[in-house]
């Protein structure tokens, strides 16, 4: 079978499903409009039946189903009536409707898996009588005209045959043997089957604890073991030299002690076993849940075609809009990846193909004085990157990117100036062409030149844990390189210290661990680099970037940890107390609550329960650029950290409440947490604290409620309170300011610094 035809016959079983679901839809909208419902009702059901109809024929059309689009049109027209209420739905009308579902059923049981229809299957008079049925003219009313031969298809009304599973049509029963689901429903099943993630890794934890505990005792039986000769000597000694009262008690003694080693090794023998069992059904465990998670992901799995194909449409419409020529190549549309990856790709793709017809591709004329083909070439290629992530190169052979245009923009936008405009290179001003408001295009069109398409490329490949580049040369063309994970299920990363904080850096991102001697840093125009496989790399600690208060430890040594992090051509080193090890997490994002908190993408739950906060690779680097040797914060000395400012955090999300925390603390304070308003004020009557950060929408009190109750108690009044909330409106903010808060944060503006800036301001 050619490849053509393999993916036709793809295409129209998928269709059969699709047209059984329609035609499911369509009856039993018909039979509930028999029903004489309301005419608001009537007119919902009409539309309905519209839009499925509509759908049907457009489904057909890409099988080059041809009789059954026409059914589909003849069958919109009559309801394109109904909506205009130029006919009312009669019981003829809704014959005549029922009647062409059965043809339709019919039909589409009759179709070859080829695709082709029996040439018996004419349906002419069906067709007749539905389009004379919009103008009006019912069935009994219309003059019967001649008919053609083979016009009627057999077995119109399957109503009439007896049942039996031959009198199904085949077309239902393919749709039997297989199963929708909604894509919410399916994430959902997929999110519980990661979180199993979890359990597998807190068993994994019980077990090294559980060695811990062998390993005490072990030390136990071999002191027991080094003593007992000893200890037998006492018994015997004490038992053969008579019975006086201290002779008497050394021999029980000896005997208790002898008893009680034995116990020892029973105790050990007894771990050992459970130990042994633990990691057996640990490794059960693993293995369930490691199968379940693959065959999950193998569900979710689409290839790169089912994306791919989109693109030759537009293509063709964007060039005969242009009046240029262009042919579209595509490579790897077998490859599949996380159909959550292809959903969220789809108009980033669609936009850069955009790009290459409306940026890259010269007219015709402009490509012959070039002396190139008159049609240019786009190209498509997705390639296995490694064994986790996969490369989409979106290519084209055109004029390529005028780094002048990218220039003079940057100095429009006051990114930079003329002058230091004209001293950078290529290399730092293409990485521009991704940056909001950044355009090439001379005037603003339906296509592009409002600076917005690439940014928000970027914006949404970084958000899947991707990145993106490109490449230009002049005359030659562009490429843009977009690398993406496999799945979004869970990942691995780097488990690292910083302040005695743990971080979690994505592997995709680390480049590499190193430790380097502190002779080996060198000083370039005011900061710290190193040697990285024979190329300079700035040296930046990751507590100035994360803005962590420095403590006085004597942790610096001769030699210390980095881990060298690159994006896009550019590295940067962070120093960090400790590098740990590997890891495999689940990562949650932040949710509504905090929808964007620079340098963090999400949070994860080690085996051991602690919530450690997932770093964002690419803010991480921009945050670099920024930071100067004397951006860092000042150490804290020790004897300060036990006069440390008090925060009660009152939230009801856990994932918001963990963040939240876990950033106080970084920053110095201590921390205790509410999940409610009525949590909180009952902590506020027990202990002091220096300061409330409270969210306002939380069950049995709310945020507002117990600024109130704060401000009416005595005691409480003059506690700072400041409010950190989704609830953005002037109204909010108002009600808030009347309660008696003293700062209102909006969560989706949220950014750590602010936050520690208001907290520090008013405690």
């Amino acid at each position: 079978m050619t490849k053509n035809g393999a993916f036709l016959k793809r295409l129209l079983a998928t269709f059969r499903v699709e047209a059984a679901e329609h035609i499911t839809a369509i009856s039993s909208n018909l039979v509930a409009l028999e029903k004489s419902p309301s005419a608001e009702r009537q007119a919902e059901i009409i539309e309905t039946v519209f839009r499925e109809s509509h759908s049907m024929k457009g489904a057909a059309r890409a099988v080059n189903l041809g009789a059954v689009e026409s059914i589909c049109q003849s069958f919109e027209s009559v309801l394109a009536a109904l909506k205009r209420r130029e006919i009312m739905p009669g019981p003829e009308l809704l014959d005549l409707l029922h009647r062409s579902v059965d043809a339709l059923e019919e039909l589409l049981a009759s179709v070859s898996e080829e695709g082709v229809l029996p040439e018996k299957a004419a349906t002419g008079d069906l067709l007749r009588g539905l389009d004379d049925a919009a103008k009006g003219i019912l069935p009994e009313k219309r003059v019967k005209a001649p008919e053609e031969p083979h016009s009627e298809p057999p077995s119109l009304s399957p109503r009439e045959a007896p049942f039996s599973e031959e009198a199904t049509p085949r077309i239902l029963r393919a749709a039997a043997e297989t199963v929708r689901i909604s894509k919410q429903r399916l994430d959902s099943i997929l999110l519980q089957a990661e979180s199993l993630l979890l359990s597998k890794q807190s068993t994994r934890q019980r077990i090294i604890e559980l060695r811990g505990i062998m390993n005490d005792v072990a030390a136990l039986q071999k002191e027991w073991e080094d003593i007992r000769p000893h200890v037998r000597r006492t018994g015997v000694s004490a038992k053969t030299s008579g019975a006086d009262g201290g002779k008497a008690g050394a021999g029980k003694l000896a005997d208790l002690l002898e008893t009680r080693g034995e116990k020892i090794s029973r105790l050990h023998d007894s771990l050992a076993s459970v130990v042994k069992a633990a990691e057996q059904d640990s490794r059960s465990l693993a293995s369930m849940a490691d199968s379940l998670l693959e065959e999950l992901k193998t569900v979710s799995m689409l290839p790169f075609s089912s994306l791919l194909d989109l693109m030759p449409k537009v293509v063709r419409d964007l060039t005969r809009d242009r009046g240029k020529e262009a042919v579209l190549m595509t490579r790897g549309g077998e490859i599949e990846i996380d159909r959550r990856i292809l959903d969220e790709m789809r108009e980033p793709l669609i936009h850069m193909v955009r790009n290459c017809v409306d940026h890259g591709i010269e007219r015709p004329e402009e490509r012959a004085e070039r002396k190139k083909a008159p049609s240019g070439t786009i190209e498509i290629a997705v390639s296995h990157r490694d064994g986790k992530s996969v490369e989409i190169v979106v290519s084209d052979d055109g004029s390529g990117i005028d780094i002048s245009k990218i220039k003079n923009s940057g100095v429009r936008l006051g990114i930079f100036s003329r002058e230091e405009a004209d001293e950078m290179d290529e290399q730092r001003l293409l990485p521009l062409i991704f940056r909001s408001g950044v355009t090439t295009s001379p005037i603003i069109t339906d296509i592009s030149g409002r600076g917005l398409g690439l940014a928000i490329v970027q914006e949404r490949v970084e958000r899947l844990g991707g990145a993106v580049s490109c490449e230009t040369a002049e005359e030659k063309g562009a490429a843009f390189r977009i690398q993406l994970p496999l799945t979004l299920a869970a990942f691995r990363g780097m488990l690292v210290q910083a302040e005695d904080r743990s971080f979690l850096i994505p592997l995709a991102g680390l480049h590499r661990t190193m430790s380097v001697k502190r002779n080996e840093i060198r000083t370039v125009e005011n900061r710290e680099t190193i040697l990285v496989e024979g190329q300079t790399v700035p040296l930046v600690p990751l507590r100035a970037v994360l803005e962590l208060p420095r403590r006085q430890k004597g942790l610096e040594g001769d030699v210390i940890q980095a881990a060298v992090l690159g994006q896009v051509g550019q590295r940067i080193a962070f120093t960090v107390d400790e590098i740990l090890h590997e890891e495999e997490v689940l990562v949650k994002d932040l949710g509504k609550q905090l929808s964007r908190v620079r340098n963090l993408a999400g949070a994860a739950v080690l085996g051991t329960g602690e919530v450690v906060p997932v770093l964002n690779i690419t803010d991480l680097l921009k945050s670099a650029a920024r930071v100067s040797p004397a951006a860092e914060m000042p150490p804290v000395p020790e004897e300060s950290l036990s006069a440390r400012k008090s925060v009660l955090v009152v939230e009801d999300s856990i994932t918001a409440r963990a963040l939240l925390k876990n950033i106080l603390e970084a920053a110095g304070y201590d921390v205790r947490t509410a999940v409610d308003g009525i949590d909180a004020f009952t902590m506020l009557k027990t202990a002091e604290c220096d300061i409330v950060v409270s969210d306002i929408e939380m069950p049995r009190m709310n945020g507002l409620d117990l600024t109130a109750k704060i401000r009416a108690d005595k005691k409480l009044a003059d506690l700072p309170v400041v409010l950190v909330t989704a609830l953005e409106s002037r109204e909010d903010r108002e009600r808030g300011i009347d309660v008696g808060a003293n700062a209102y944060i909006v969560k989706s503006s949220f950014d750590q610094s602010n936050l520690l800036e208001v907290i520090g301001r008013l405690t």
